[in-house]
Order: structure tokens, then C-alpha cells, then sequence
């Protein structure tokens, strides 16, 4: 007796557990419906019956996460700048303070210019002594202006000299170094270019120093101070006196 099995027959065409291999897809005949059923692939559809790529249609809500892009595509666009554009805007431009600190107040510049005014006022008085200022003011009683102009050329050009080196001297190296005299110093208050709010240049400093000093130390010891601070009152927006004007600077109040 033979021990040999038949070979296996093949299953039959309408077994459901064999294994056949996977059909072609069938293209849908041109102009006719697309074919139904999940894509090709296998691929479910979207989770929650969202819509495929290409966006939500129209009037649906926007992507989560995308506040401020359009309802249809997920590209954030660039963070908005910082309020006011920076420090400063451009001199010239719509308006150059925004973002800058407010301006100073008229009351605490006036304040902080004589605080300036005495600190270098009483070293030149005692510099004074040796060229004999105070004589004439004593036998005479006239003033210490009319004193000093009442010297031999020689001893009125050599203070007049020192005492205008040492009141642009003094302006000039401290609003260069900080932006801050010792008077605005004690106020709260800084010079700050009008274009970016940055510090003021040497050459700026010494420019607004010149203005400020020069014609009140030669010839206009009274009007040019007054002409000045009648000009910070009626200046608007930027409350400029004629060396702010020159040198492009304005003051403002700062914390510290």
C-alpha cells in the first residue's frame, strides 16, 4: 500500500480564506463619477470629517493656532513690531517721538539749567580773584557785568575767554558722555537726538552748547535765556529751544 499523498488540490475560486493578490484599481471611464469608497491606498479619511489639504471652505473658522493668518492656509505670518516702531522714528518723519520717553517739563528744565548755571559759576568766581573783578564792583557798585567790561582789554578778553570755554566745556563733555548735566541729572531728565532717541554726538553736544551759551556769555546775558525759554513754551510738539533746534535734540524725562 502507497504511502504517498495526493498533492493538494488548488481552493477552490470562491474560498474566502485564501490569499489572492490585490486587484489593480480601477480608473473611473473619463467624465464619469469618482469612484466611491476611501481613497486608493487604504488611507482613512480625516478624523472629525475635517476636509482635506487645500483648507476648510469658505466661512469656516480658522485654523487652531493661526489667530492672525487667513482662514485658509496654516502660514503664521511675522510677529507685529513692538509698539512704536522702536525708540524714535526719524527726524522728519510722522511723528519721530513715538516710542520715545515723554518730554521733559518746562519747570524742571528751567530748574536743572541753573543748577548748570551755578556749578560752574562759583569756580569762575574764584577764578576771578586774581584778575581783579571784584574791585571795581566795590568802589564803583556797579554790577559784575559792567565790572568786566570795565577791565583793560588784556584781563576782560582772557576771563571772557575762560568763562566761555568752561560753560561749553562743561555742556558739551557731559551731554556727549550721557546725555545728562548734573542739573538733569537731579531732575530726571536726558538730551536725546530727535531721529532715534540715542545720545547726542560730540559734535552735536558741542553745536547745542555753542547756541546755547555763546551769545548769552558775549552780548545777551538777559534776552537770549529769555528769548530761549519762550521759545521751549511755544514749541510744539517737540518744546525745542533755539540750540535744540540747531543741533536736532530734544529732552526728556527718564526714570533714573
Amino acid at each position: 500500500m502507497s504511502t504517498d499523498q495526493p498533492p493538494p488540490e488548488p481552493p477552490p475560486e470562491d474560498d474566502p480564506f485564501s490569499k489572492r493578490p490585490p486587484e489593480p484599481p480601477q480608473e473611473p471611464p473619463p467624465g464619469g463619477p469618482p469612484p466611491s469608497g476611501p481613497p486608493p491606498g487604504g488611507g482613512a479619511p480625516p478624523p472629525g470629517g475635517a476636509q482635506p489639504p487645500g483648507g476648510p471652505p469658505p466661512g469656516g473658522p480658522p485654523p487652531p493656532g493661526n489667530p492672525y493668518g487667513s482662514p485658509y492656509d496654516n502660514t503664521m505670518p511675522p510677529p507685529p513690531p513692538p509698539y512704536g516702531g522702536g525708540y524714535g522714528g526719524g527726524y522728519g518723519g510722522a511723528d519721530p517721538l513715538t516710542g520715545m520717553p515723554p518730554l521733559a517739563d518746562t519747570g524742571r528744565r528751567v530748574l536743572a539749567r541753573l543748577i548748570d548755571w551755578v556749578i560752574v559759576a562759583v569756580p569762575l568766581a574764584i577764578i576771578g580773584i586774581p584778575f581783579d573783578i571784584y574791585r571795581r564792583a566795590t568802589e564803583d557798585g556797579n554790577d559784575f557785568g559792567d565790572t568786566v567790561n570795565s577791565l583793560n582789554g588784556g584781563s576782560q578778553l582772557v576771563f571772557q575767554l575762560i568763562t566761555i570755554v568752561a560753560y561749553v566745556a562743561y555742556d558739551t563733555v557731559l551731554t556727549a558722555r550721557n546725555g545728562r548735566t548734573v542739573g538733569k541729572k537731579l531732575m530726571k531728565l536726558r538730551v536725546a537726538m530727535l531721529n532715534d532717541g540715542s545720545t547726542p554726538p560730540m559734535s552735536q553736544s558741542l553745536l547745542r552748547a555753542v547756541v546755547l551759551w555763546l551769545p548769552a556769555l558775549i552780548c545777551c546775558a538777559c534776552l537770549w535765556p529769555l528769548l530761549i525759554l519762550i521759545l521751549i513754551l511755544v514749541d510744539k510738539p517737540y518744546k525745542q529751544g533755539l540750540h535744540d533746534k540747531a543741533a536736532k535734540t530734544v529732552v526728556v524725562s527718564v526714570p533714573q
